[in-house]
Formats: structure tokens, sequence, C-alpha cells
């Protein structure tokens, strides 16, 4: 009789216990503004769990994309181009990305529209708007375990003069 009082008890604190864990975060939506050379804000903070959609608009005259990873490395010319680690590939996942017509594009680096994604350029995930005013597009993601930490986002254009013109920032990860 005892044991099965402890065995109820046991497994009502472990269901009591559970209720009380943390609660997800809430979804964060936040506009990421694009101009000649920098990212406003250029800072992003988010959660594990945690469902994140970046506004991307493109003010600027030129054309502006925005990569997420670690440790950039050089080109060939000895130019910024990229990240060795991609945030998105490292987390094996892919960011579902919209352009202000509201069409969902993937990964073809060949398409010369508004709006590219893919990885052949700079060697990983990127979401690319064209400059001449305002163009828009978004990225969704739910944050996950592997990305937790600080990541750069960077901008990679023109041979890296945006990245060396201080076109990056830092999203932090955090549980």
């Amino acid at each position: 009789m005892k044991k099965g009082i402890f065995v109820a008890a046991f497994i009502l604190s472990g269901v009591v216990l559970a209720a009380c864990g943390p609660a997800a975060p809430e979804p964060l939506e936040m506009t990421i503004r694009m101009s000649e050379f920098a990212f406003e804000p250029n800072i992003i903070e988010a959660k594990v769990g945690q469902q994140v959609t970046l506004n991307l608009v493109n003010e600027g005259a030129l054309e502006h994309e925005i990569m997420f990873g670690r440790n950039m490395m050089m080109g060939d010319a000895g130019q910024p181009n990229g990240y060795e680690t991609d945030m998105f590939m490292m987390a094996g996942m892919e960011p579902t990305v919209t352009f202000g017509d509201g069409m969902e594009e993937g990964m073809d680096m060949g398409d010369e529209e508004m709006g590219m994604t893919g990885t052949e350029e700079h060697g990983g995930f990127m979401v690319s708007l064209p400059g001449m005013g305002n163009q828009i597009g978004t990225m969704s993601f739910t944050v996950t375990e592997e990305m937790l930490g600080e990541w750069e986002f960077g901008c990679f254009e023109q041979e890296g003069i945006h990245y060396e013109q201080g076109m990056y920032g830092t999203m932090v990860v955090t549980q």
C-alpha cells in the first residue's frame, strides 16, 4: 500500500514539474533595414524554440544580401566572402523565404529576378534583394539548439566591399 502511494506521489510530482517548465518563447518578428552599408538594427536576440520572422527591407540603391554564420572567410583575391560555418546548415534546416510579391523562393542562384536565395556564390544560405527602392522579403525559421551562441550576419556583395564597409551585425541565441 505504501509503495503504491509513493509511486502515485512520484508520478503526480513529475506531472506538476513538467507543467511548471518553461513556456515556449513568444514569436519574434522584427524588421531589418539594409542600406549603404549597414543593417538596422544590427543586433538580433533570439531564444531556442522561438519562431523568428525577419522582415528584410532593402532601402539602398545597391543590391544587398543577408547571410548568417561564423568565421568569416576570405576569397581568392583576399576579400570577405561568406562564412566557414553557415548557421542554417549547422542547424540542418532552411528558412522559409518569401518576397514582396508573396512568391516563395528556393535555392536557385541562376534566377536573376528580385529576391534570390541560395548557397553557391558565397558558400552559405543567403537572401538577396535588389536595390532601387524598398525591395522587401521575409525570412522565417524556428531557432534550434544547434544555433546556441553568437553568430554574425553580413552582406558580401561587390566582392566583399559591403562587409568591409561595416555591413554586418550579431545574432545572439540563448536558452
